[in-house]
């Protein structure tokens, strides 16, 4: 968890914020103009959302299936010992692997959560051999699949500080 102070964005930050998510490649002009902006404060407001660490990244968002990835896992795994080093050796090497889209440390019954995305159910089982169960002081791991993906988003919602 990240204990940085919390940002206060006003309504022209919202703004600015949702429109960058749901378009990464807006031009300053139209964001601009859909902001009631003059083109120079807004990109000066965009900078400075960028340097405050607000927007991390610009990246174009693929579609797994057209691109062969056809499996998402939902790996449960819980560590034989849950101390410092434990956890960090897991995460090290969880960190290698392009096929982890997503790791939560969790609370709860197990201590990892990972989304695995790969081609085809021969794939996911030789990934988890060669890979998850190789990974020192891993105890139990548990696999879900989906059959469907209801609802994606990449956009997380921004609420502009109330004065």
């Amino acid at each position: 968890m990240h204990n940085m102070p919390k940002l206060k964005l006003d309504r022209i930050d919202a703004k600015l914020l949702t429109l960058i998510q749901a378009n990464g490649r807006i031009s300053n002009n139209e964001l601009a103009d859909k902001v009631g902006l003059s083109p120079s404060p807004c990109l000066r407001r965009v900078r400075s959302l960028e340097s405050s660490g607000i927007i991390k990244r610009y990246v174009g968002i693929l579609d797994p299936t057209l691109v062969g990835l056809t499996i998402n896992g939902f790996v449960t795994v819980r560590l034989k010992n849950q101390g410092r080093e434990a956890l960090k050796v897991f995460e090290d090497k969880i960190k290698a692997y392009p096929q982890v889209m997503e790791c939560y440390l969790m609370t709860g019954n197990s201590d990892y959560l990972l989304r695995i995305s790969v081609k085809d159910l021969g794939s996911y089982e030789k990934f988890l051999i060669d890979n998850i169960t190789t990974i020192p002081g891993v105890g139990n791991i548990e696999s879900s699949f989906s059959l469907k993906q209801v609802l994606y988003r990449t956009e997380i919602p921004i609420i502009p500080e109330q004065n």
